[in-house]
């Protein structure tokens, strides 16, 4: 990990096409805006992870019946 200190206002650059910077910092709050491409996808990392949770329930859901129906069809 990559650690950095930054004032407000100030920016980092990631891969040439995504800027953070920081918008306001408040106690131990910091409010940043992240300018991307619109094709990059930019979550909150709690949101991130419920995404992936739901991705994989969902892959076994289908998976398992794609199993089944494919067993149905042989017998």
């Amino acid at each position: 990990m990559l650690a950095l200190s930054r004032k407000k206002n100030e920016a980092i650059i990631i891969n040439n096409n995504v800027e953070v910077t920081i918008l306001e910092v408040k106690g131990d709050q910091v409010k940043i805006g992240i300018t991307a491409p619109k094709e990059v996808p930019v979550y909150r990392k709690e949101v991130y992870l419920q995404i992936e949770e739901a991705n994989r329930e969902a892959v076994n859901v289908n998976g398992m019946e794609a199993l089944r129906n494919l067993l149905k069809k042989q017998d």
